[in-house]
């Protein structure tokens, strides 16, 4: 099959328009013949299937079908740029390349995209699309198609929002040249205008936890606070204020990145960009904002510092909303597990009720999909960049739409595959350990009353040790200085630095003892060996355990997450070479900061375990390196604390949330059914109005809903396999959508066309390979699905599936 190039040759005539076609292996001309009707000569290019690169009298066209495979070719590879696409072509047909046909190509490109952007605006006006939100309410049906019928949930919807700083675009002026001006803007509903984010710029006063949320792959030792060994510091390994000389990256950037919000089922639902800085407070603020006028009440938001974050939104003007509404912060399953443990008992999803398996990390699959933008955006204008977005932000979510079904179907059969082993090691567990469900609670419980126990001594206290330290350092420097004159009387000259400075150490030592004296109101001074002073010196040594154990755990977190980077498919040969002689490095830092630990474990009475490397490699729940705060509180004869009881009280949470799910799916696979359904009725009598007002438009409509529609036949077929199998408890068949006047019928006219998502083919052999997969773990008594049918009947149902989709194919 002959496929046209990227180039043609125009020449204008009085009658016609001559065109020289490129082909593989030939060059043929031909004439264009122009219609009465035709004033312009990009009428009669468009009419012949072509768009011209200048607006009254072009001299190169380029054909639609070229334009559109480039389209959906970017969409699905955001790698490949319009350069790779002119080369490509000019190398095909033996032309060399020049750096004008990419500009040419830019051109038509546009024209292209707003024909399309045009034809969409008039089919969601005819489909009632139009409306406020629309995209919001409708985008993911399973989160959001809401039935009459339908129990209640702990949380209504379930959203993650977080930031990413790949999509940069340079500020032209810094290469000394004035940027174009383009009037135009962003089109699609995903944008939050920067004038509605910068109304939260003065929520939080300016302080450096809360003013600039995040630097993302912060790789540098963050130094321990003498003065607070014990604290809580989570957030820090997402380190929230970084250097100055990192800031001031942000001056070469007009963007820096983007913020986001996706749902549980990984649609994007918001964006806005971040302009000149890192992930500000006022960019979640604006997120939420809109996120809490467009859903209401009983939300849950995932973000990787939620816990903090929390704090800031509640002292924002959003915070009384948020609250009134039951607005909900977490942290996400992945980010969770580098939060200290005391952290992860409140804001760690699986110790939340409500959330099932929703793991909150869906922005980062997204981002690691759209950091592929990065090269063919980074030196763009600010329309193309948003045009490329928007384009890869559509065609994500109709992707994520088609595989809509078979992630309800692989959570199913995973949530039900966890309530049978959970419940079955539970019954064990609790036999052998003589618990009982109601133990479970109260061991969390427990463990948080322990760990909030783990405080900063009261002020005295913490002056107090500082008194013991001083009080050694001064006997440390007497016994300095007294030694020291003997020799020094020898050689008074050649010791004379020496002596300057034993005598300044002395006097700083005195000093400090004096004013920690007088802060004290000590009369007398502590002998060193007496009871106040072994007291606060048992305190100090504690502190210093604290403080190396703190180190510890956070060398580790830094450690695991370069091994999970390094084992990334996607990450390129210069980086993983990088990330490897990283880790190298930080696994000398690691040795070396095991041997600290255990020198300050050993002087503790009675002796702390000590830890060696190879304990450190089984480390992969980080929380538990809290369980070793045992200085104050003997833990380790506690029911809670033990490694049994720890163990069988994580698989009770998981049962828990296991359950939940269930019943989250239950009504999301009702709700996207009742929604194929309704959208199935609405469209057709759509088409049919059309058709008498306007005929081309509803060709049009039916073009884009035959990909509609075979993809709604594989979830439909999808779904009646979800209500076959062993354990479903939901409620079969369609229901009603709530009666909300917010809400209108879901029509994805943003989504693919039919040459745009595969062949027909495709979605057969989809269905074949889902009905044909097998279950190792399942048997024919615990599953009565697809893989429990006869050969026949197996053979029946995929052929009346394949006739089904080729009769609304036709």
């Amino acid at each position: 099959m002959r496929l046209n190039s990227l180039i043609h040759s125009v020449s204008l005539k009085r009658s016609l328009i001559s065109c020289t076609y490129f082909f593989f292996a030939a060059r043929r001309r031909s004439h264009l013949r122009p219609l009465p009707s035709h004033q312009y000569p990009n009428e009669t290019l468009i009419y012949y299937g072509y768009i011209g690169c200048a607006p009254m009298y072009p001299s190169v066209a380029i054909s639609l079908r070229t334009l559109a495979a480039y389209r959906q070719s970017h969409r699905t590879c955001p790698r490949f740029s319009i350069q790779s696409q002119c080369k490509t072509l000019c190398y095909l047909h033996d032309i060399p390349y020049r750096p004008y046909l990419k500009m040419q190509f830019s051109a038509a490109y546009d024209v292209f995209l707003e024909i399309l952007h045009h034809i969409n605006q008039r089919l969601r006006q005819a489909l009632k699309q139009d409306t406020v939100n629309w995209h919001m309410l409708n985008t993911c049906p399973a989160c959001f198609y809401k039935l009459d019928d339908e129990p209640a949930l702990d949380f209504e919807w379930l959203v993650s929002i977080d930031g990413n700083n790949s999509l940069k675009r340079w500020d032209s002026s810094i290469y000394g040249t004035t940027a174009r001006s383009d009037s135009r803007t962003a089109r699609s509903d995903y944008w939050i205008h920067a004038d509605a984010v910068d109304k939260f710029e003065n929520e939080v006063k300016s302080r450096q936890v809360s003013t600039d949320l995040r630097n993302d792959d912060d790789w540098e030792d963050e130094p321990t606070d003498p003065d607070h060994p014990g604290a809580f510091t989570c957030v820090n390994r997402w380190r929230n204020a970084g250097p100055d000389s990192r800031k001031k990256m942000f001056a070469v950037f007009q963007e820096s990145g983007i913020f986001i919000a996706s749902c549980r089922h990984r649609f994007v639902l918001l964006a806005c960009d971040m302009i000149r800085s890192g992930e500000l407070a006022k960019y979640p603020i604006a997120i939420i904002d809109k996120l809490l006028t467009v859903y209401g009440k009983n939300g849950g938001c995932a973000y990787d510092i939620g816990c903090a974050f929390s704090k800031t939104l509640a002292n924002s003007t959003l915070g009384p909303r948020a609250h009134d509404l039951g607005f909900r912060m977490m942290v996400g399953a992945f980010h969770g597990h580098a939060h200290n443990r005391r952290c992860q008992l409140d804001w760690h999803p699986m110790y939340i009720s409500g959330t099932g398996h929703t793991e909150g990390e869906g922005c980062e699959h997204i981002f690691s999909a759209s950091n592929e933008l990065a090269r063919s955006t980074r030196h763009a204008n600010r329309f193309h960049r948003h045009q490329a977005i928007e384009e890869h932000f559509a065609f994500w979510d109709a992707d994520k739409y088609a595989a809509l079904s078979n992630y309800l179907w692989t959570h199913y059969r995973e949530a039900l595959k966890s309530v049978r082993l959970l419940t079955a090691e539970l019954e064990t567990i609790k036999a052998e350990l003589h618990l009982s469900d109601n133990d479970f609670p109260g061991f969390f419980d427990q463990e948080r009353i322990y760990l909030d126990g783990l405080k900063q001594p009261a002020p005295r206290d913490r002056l107090s040790i500082r008194y013991v330290e001083v009080l050694d350092e001064l006997a440390e420097r007497r016994y300095l200085h007294i030694g020291s004159l003997e020799q020094m009387h020898d050689a008074l000259k050649q010791a004379r630095i020496r002596v300057n400075s034993s005598y300044a150490k002395l006097q700083h030592a005195e000093g400090l003892v004096a004013h920690c004296e007088t802060l004290l109101s000590v009369d007398e001074r502590w002998l060193i060996g007496g009871d106040e002073y072994k007291r606060f010196k048992e305190e100090a040594t504690l502190g210093k355990y604290r403080t190396a154990l703190d180190e510890l755990e956070r060398l580790v977190v830094m450690r695991l997450f370069e091994l999970s980077k390094l084992s990334l498919s996607g990450t390129g040969y210069k980086l993983r070479q990088q990330i490897s002689k990283a880790l190298q490095r930080r696994s000398d830092t690691i040795r070396n900061a095991i041997n600290r630990y255990n020198i300050q474990a050993a002087s503790l009475i009675p002796p702390r375990q000590t830890i060696a490397w190879k304990d450190i490699a089984e480390y992969s729940f980080l929380g538990e390196f809290d369980l070793l705060r045992d200085s104050r509180t003997d833990i380790q004869d506690k029911d809670w604390a033990r490694p049994a009881h720890r163990e069988a009280t994580t698989k009770y949470f998981k049962l828990c949330r296991a359950r939940e799910e269930i019943i989250r799916l239950n009504i999301e696979i009702r709700q996207l059914r009742t929604a194929i359904h309704d959208e199935t009725i609405d469209t057709s009598a759509v088409i049919d109005e059309l058709l008498v007002a306007n005929p081309l438009l509803a060709a049009e409509l039916k073009r884009q809903w035959r990909s509609r529609a075979a993809i709604n036949a594989v979830h439909t077929y999808q779904l009646d396999q979800i209500e076959r199998l062993f354990g479903f408890s939901g409620i079969s068949g369609i229901g009603t959508r709530l009666a909300n006047p917010a809400f209108s019928r879901p029509v994805n006219t943003n989504g693919a066309s039919s040459g745009e998502c595969g062949s027909l083919t495709t979605y057969i052999a989809l269905i074949l390979a889902t009905a044909q997969a097998e279950n190792p773990d399942s048997s024919a008594s615990e599953f009565h699905d697809i893989e429990a049918l006869d050969r026949e009947e197996h053979e029946v149902v995929t052929e009346d599936m394949a006739d089904f989709l080729y009769s609304i194919n036709d």
